[in-house]
C-alpha cells in the first residue's frame, strides 16, 4: 500500500499538510489550555481573596471572631454559588449566601482535609485547589488552607461555580477555532506558492537538458539553486563523456571504412581485368562482403547517432550534395526543383544529417527520370523534408514492406538497407520517415526532423 504520492510535489505537500495539522493540532490544544488556566486563575484569586479576610476571623486558640468575617460579593449572595465555610475546633462560621447551610462538598470527601506539612507557622499556609460535584450535581470549584490554632486546625473553605470558567472557554473557543482554520487555509496557500517557486528550479533544469538534447545548447549553465548546481556538474560531465566516446567510436568506423574500402575495391578491379571470374561467384561474394560491410558501418552509425546535435541549415547541405549528384549523374539531364526557405534548420548531428539527405538525393538522382523535387515546410517543431521524383516509383506492397520498423541486419543490401539506415538515424533525432507514392509518378519520402526557421 502506498502511502506517499509518486511526484516529489506530492511528497512535499502531503508530508507538510500531515505535519501542518498535527501542529495546528496541537497548538490548539495548547491555547485552550493556557486560556482555561487565565480564566482559573482569575477565579482562584477572587476564592484566595475571600479565603484571605475569611481567615483573619480564625484565633489563635481556635475561637471564630464573627466580626472579621466579611462577605465580599457575590459572596453575599443567596444562591450565587459562591459560599465559604470555617470549619473550627469548637464551631463554624458560613457565608451570607448559604443561609445557615453548610457549604457543599466534593461527593467521597467528608469533613476532613489533609493539612500542607510545611511546618507550624501560619504564614506558610497556601490555599489549595479541589475540584467536584456538589449534592445537586453542579461542578463547583474550590479552595481550603488549613490552619493551625491551639485546639487544632481550622479549615477555611472557598467555593465558586465552574461554569463562570466554562462560559468564556466555550465562548473563546469558537473564534479560536475559527482562526486555526483560517491560519491553515493560509499555511495550505503558502505551501502551494511555496512548492511552486520552490520546484521552478527542476523545471529549468529539464527545460536545459531538453535544450541539450535538441542542439540548442551544448553545456547547462545554472546558478542557482546552489543544491542542484552538483547535479548540473555530473550532467555536463555525462555530455562530456558521451561526446568523446562518439568521437572515438566514428574514429573507429572511419578506420575501419578506410582499411577495407581499398583491398574490395583493389579486388572487384583484378575480378574486372582478368576475368578470371567466369560465372560471377567471386563477384557476387565480393558485394556480399560490401554489402555486410555497409550494413555493420550503418549498423554502427545509428547507434552513436545524436551525440553532437546542433542547428543546421538545410540549404547549404541540400545545394552541396546536388551539386555532387549532377556531376555523378552527368548522363541524364535531370531537373532540381527547389523549395527550401533559407531560414529553415535542423536539429541534428551534422554527419548524420549529411548522410540522411545523402541517402534520399542518391536514391532520387538513381531512379529520376527527368525531375527531382525538394521542398521544405515547417510544421509546429518539426521540419518536414520532401524529396519526389519522377521515376518508376515502388510497388504499394514494397512502399508497406519499407515503412515497416525493422533492425537494419533485417533489412537485404540495396535502397531497403539505405531505407533502414536513413529511418534509424531519422528516430534517434527524435524524427521519422514516410515513404509513399510522389504524384510526379515516382517515389516521396518525407523526413520528419526536429526544427525550427531562424
Amino acid at each position: 500500500m502506498r502511502v506517499l504520492p509518486k511526484s516529489l510535489s506530492g511528497r512535499l505537500l502531503a508530508t507538510a499538510a500531515m505535519t501542518t495539522v498535527v501542529a495546528l493540532v496541537l497548538a490548539a490544544f495548547a491555547i485552550g489550555h493556557v486560556l482555561e488556566h487565565f480564566v482559573m486563575n482569575g477565579l482562584d484569586e477572587r476564592l484566595d481573596a475571600q479565603i484571605a479576610i475569611v481567615s483573619r476571623a480564625v484565633g489563635a486558640d481556635g475561637t471564630l471572631d464573627v466580626s472579621k468575617a466579611i462577605d465580599l460579593p457575590p459572596f453575599d449572595q443567596p444562591g450565587s454559588g459562591w459560599a465559604w465555610e470555617v470549619i473550627g475546633p469548637v464551631s463554624r462560621l458560613r457565608s451570607v449566601s448559604l443561609e445557615g447551610v453548610d457549604l457543599a462538598l466534593p461527593r467521597g470527601r467528608g469533613r476532613q482535609f489533609d493539612r500542607d506539612d510545611d511546618g507550624d507557622s501560619r504564614t506558610h499556609e497556601r490555599p489549595r485547589r479541589l475540584e467536584g460535584r456538589d449534592a445537586q450535581g453542579r461542578v463547583i470549584h474550590y479552595r481550603f488552607v488549613a490552619l493551625s490554632t491551639l485546639r487544632g486546625d481550622a479549615i477555611v473553605l472557598a467555593g465558586g461555580p465552574r461554569a463562570i470558567v466554562d462560559r468564556p472557554l466555550r465562548a473563546a473557543m469558537l473564534p479560536l477555532l475559527a482562526s486555526v482554520f483560517l491560519l491553515a487555509g493560509f499555511l495550505a496557500l503558502a505551501l502551494v506558492v511555496q512548492l511552486r517557486i520552490g520546484l521552478r528550479p527542476l523545471s529549468a533544469l529539464r527545460q536545459r537538458v531538453a535544450d541539450v538534447r535538441a542542439g540548442r545548447i551544448r553545456h547547462i549553465h545554472v546558478e542557482e539553486p546552489t543544491e542542484l548546481l552538483p547535479l548540473v556538474d555530473e550532467l555536463n560531465a555525462l555530455i562530456d563523456a558521451n561526446e568523446r566516446a562518439l568521437t572515438r567510436a566514428r574514429g573507429h568506423v572511419a578506420n575501419l571504412a578506410h582499411g577495407l574500402k581499398t583491398p574490395l575495391a583493389t579486388l572487384k578491379l583484378d575480378l574486372a581485368q582478368r576475368k578470371g571470374d567466369i560465372d560471377g561467384t567471386l563477384k557476387a561474394q565480393v558485394e556480399r562482403m560490401e554489402g555486410q560491410i555497409r550494413h555493420h558501418l550503418g549498423r554502427a552509425r545509428a547507434a552513436e547517432a545524436g551525440g553532437a546535435v546542433m542547428r543546421l541549415s538545410l540549404i547549404p547541405r541540400i545545394n552541396d550534395l546536388s551539386a555532387a549528384l549532377t556531376r555523378i549523374y552527368a548522363d541524364r539531364p535531370i531537373e532540381q526543383q527547389l523549395d527550401v526557405d533559407a531560414r529553415v534548420e535542423a536539429y541534428c548531428d551534422p554527419q548524420d544529417l549529411d548522410e540522411i539527405l545523402g541517402n534520399l538525393l542518391d536514391n532520387a538522382w538513381q531512379h529520376a527520370r527527368a525531375m527531382v523535387r525538394i521542398r521544405a515546410r515547417i510544421a509546429g517543431r518539426m521540419v518536414d523534408i520532401s524529396i519526389d521524383d519522377d521515376g518508376p516509383g515502388l510497388s504499394s506492397d514494397r512502399i508497406v514492406d519499407l515503412n515497416m520498423r525493422r533492425r537494419l541486419d533485417e533489412q537485404a543490401t540495396g535502397n531497403g538497407f539505405g531505407i533502414a539506415i536513413v529511418r534509424e538515424l531519422a528516430e534517434l533525432h527524435g524524427g521519422m520517415l514516410a515513404l509513399g507514392r510522389s504524384d510526379l509518378g515516382g517515389l516521396s519520402a518525407v523526413l520528419s526532423l526536429p526544427g525550427r526557421v531562424g
